[in-house]
């Protein structure tokens, strides 16, 4: 039955107009009221000129009188209340419990090509957990595009050219004394990423010693330690309600004028420039020292990937890219799409948008962050004919995908003013922000392993996998603590920021990933019980058995599933998948509870319960597939 489809013939038949999908609003009856769909009625009024209490009933009569599936209605107030007959839900659950794939739509060679692009590490530091949100919301979309019935490309931007890779060569050089991982002992990308903190350290200690050689230059400033306090607290006032007053403002500004000073001058500063200009004039030494520190990078980040169980299609590098870029926008000023200053530097005048102008070129001629992405964005659409592309990417870069969008467009990509920006928010620790310059980063393979060493403990502690091998037990701990991480953050609303406290995300008990997991594992437990007592799981299930309201909440869950698959990809949120998964494990874990399934005595009744066990168990399974969570059968 398409309850949808009725109601659109009903408000043609009864008030002679069509109606949009938007208007024709279908959704899952609430429990606290009697009926299995409730259509909401309030956006047909002014076209059925009549009360809500009386559209209500002129479209439920019209369904009521025009589909025998339907059973009976109620109306409360602006909502018509639709129950179906009993045997409508068997028949479903019938149907469904052939569909491998219920509620994903297969693509074909027509279906819309849809990039994806995810991750876009830096090859100065390993990932960290801002970078496991990243990752797992861009593997999630891009199997909740697939099963909306799109092609998809995965594909992943690496940022390894600019002054921050600069930084942990350099400081490698100083320091390093020859260091490589194998002698170190280390993953490549923590051992640069080490360098990086050190550059920072020792950068710090240089502009503090330009301080204290400059300060005798401002009165109002008695020592660094005075200058930082100072600086710090007059920052912080600048961005509350009551501001700064004229003397205070003097006073920030020549804080900033002298911090600006110290961080431009000092002697690291200038050789890690110098390093980015001989990188850029392809120097040998320089170019030898870069390939090498970043194969040791690329080799760290495929451990970690590999551990997260997240891969791409594709990968991009910006050192490759931003050629193309600078070529592109050089092509863009020839046709008078961009403008050059006095100082040689190219710009893209977007005010007729209602934004400020983009630097594009610098007046070296070097490119920026935006001349890389148009040169990405130029190789892509070579290497694939996109119809859609999908940055993942933190929502602190809403501007410069709203600038990048303009870009491409001027520049004649179809999907350029179309493209998505699936602007995520930031997570965070119980203790507060990571800083990578400092080292106060959760590094994603400490995090990963610290998540397995939990489950371990946790399930050794409940006795939840005595009796299991050794191999066994380990292989369900990796998918335990890895459900744990990716159920928590994934069932967060993308839009939000988040905190992540690790043990709260491992609990076999409330909305967690082990919490679904266990109960997938729960039903394939009822069939290894069933086999042993020589009853056969049917295909099918009789459609004159009665059906208890557990079984109905049930089967309703389930069948409402394409609804929230399709919603999952119109909007880019797997938090729907999630919250949908934890309600049918809630609903499934009621019903076992209540209703007896191998010791069921009506055989009728039984074979219903073991094929609806069998639905919920393959349902399950699908919705964690498109969270990237796999689910145990033994745990």
């Amino acid at each position: 039955m398409q309850l949808k489809g009725k109601l659109l013939a009903a408000v043609q038949e009864l008030y002679g107009q069509e109606i949009n999908e938007n208007q024709a609003q279908v959704q899952i009856t609430r429990k606290d009221l009697t009926g299995d769909f409730t259509i909401v009625v309030f956006p047909l009024l002014k076209i059925s000129k009549k009360s809500p209490e009386e559209t209500a009933n002129d479209i439920g009569e019209y369904i009521q009188n025009n589909d025998n599936t339907v059973a009976s209605f109620n109306v409360v107030k602006g909502f018509l209340n639709i129950e179906l007959v009993t045997n409508y839900w068997l028949n479903l659950i019938n149907k469904i419990a052939q569909e491998e794939k219920h509620g994903f739509v297969a693509a074909d060679d027509n279906s819309p090509l849809t990039m994806i692009e995810y991750s876009s590490p830096n090859t100065n530091k390993p990932l960290h957990l801002g970078h496991i949100r990243n990752n797992l919301l861009g593997y999630s979309v891009s199997r909740i595009a697939a099963a909306n019935g799109n092609r998809v490309i995965k594909t992943n931007i690496v940022n390894d050219r600019g002054i921050h890779i600069c930084k942990s060569m350099l400081a490698w050089k100083k320091w390093g004394k020859g260091v490589t991982p194998e002698s170190a002992g280390k993953k490549g990308d923590h051992l640069v990423g080490d360098f990086y903190v050190k550059f920072d350290q020792e950068y710090k200690k240089e502009i503090d010693a330009i301080i204290r050689k400059k300060i005798s230059e401002y009165p109002s400033i008695k020592n660094i330690d005075d200058f930082k306090t100072t600086f710090s607290a007059l920052k912080s006032k600048k961005k509350t309600k009551e501001g700064l007053n004229d003397e205070e403002n003097e006073q920030l500004k020549a804080c900033e004028e002298l911090s600006k000073y110290a961080e431009n001058n000092a002697p690291l500063i200038q050789e890690a420039r110098e390093m980015l200009r001989k990188w850029e004039a392809k120097d040998t030494e320089v170019y030898k020292d870069w390939e090498m520190m970043n194969q040791w990078v690329y080799a760290g980040f495929d451990v970690t990937y590999k551990k997260m169980g997240v891969d791409f299609d594709k990968i991009y590098y910006e050192s490759e890219t931003y050629t193309e870029g600078r070529e592109m926008v050089l092509q863009g000023l020839k046709e008078g799409l961009f403008n050059r200053k006095e100082d040689g530097s190219v710009w893209a005048d977007l005010s007729d948008k209602g934004l400020d102008q983009k630097l594009l070129l610098r007046k070296d001629g070097t490119s920026v962050y935006m001349t890389q992405d148009i040169g990405t964005a130029k190789l892509r659409y070579d290497d694939y004919a996109i119809d859609k592309m999908v940055y993942v990417v933190g929502n602190e870069q809403d501007y410069h995908f709203q600038v990048l969008a303009l870009l491409l467009d001027k520049l004649g990509f179809k999907w350029g003013k179309d493209l998505v920006h699936f602007s995520y928010g930031m997570v965070e620790l119980p203790q507060g922000k990571m800083k990578s310059r400092e080292g106060t980063v959760v590094d994603a393979d400490d995090l990963v392993d610290e998540m397995v060493k939990t489950a371990r403990e946790m399930s050794k502690e409940l006795g939840k996998l005595d009796g299991y091998t050794e191999e066994e037990a380990e292989k369900v701990y990796q998918m335990i603590a890895l459900g744990a991480l990716k159920y928590f953050i994934l069932k967060v609303d993308p839009r939000k920021n988040m905190t992540f406290n690790p043990e709260e995300s491992i609990d076999f008990n409330g909305n967690t990933g082990p919490f679904i997991q266990y109960t997938h594992a729960r039903i394939q437990s009822i069939f290894r019980k069933a086999a042993e007592k020589g009853i056969q799981i049917a295909d099918t299930a009789p459609t004159n058995v009665e059906i208890g309201e557990k079984e109905n909440n049930l089967i309703r869950t389930i069948a409402n599933f394409p609804n929230v698959v399709a919603e999952a990809g119109k909007v880019f949120s797997p938090a729907i998948i999630a919250n949908f998964v934890y309600d049918l494990a809630k609903e499934y874990n009621q019903f076992y509870h209540d209703c007896p399934i191998l010791f069921e005595e009506d055989e009728d009744k039984r074979t219903m319960r073991l094929l609806l066990c069998k639905t919920v168990g393959k349902t399950i399974k699908n919705a964690m597939w498109l969270l990237g969570i796999d689910v145990p059968d033994k745990m």
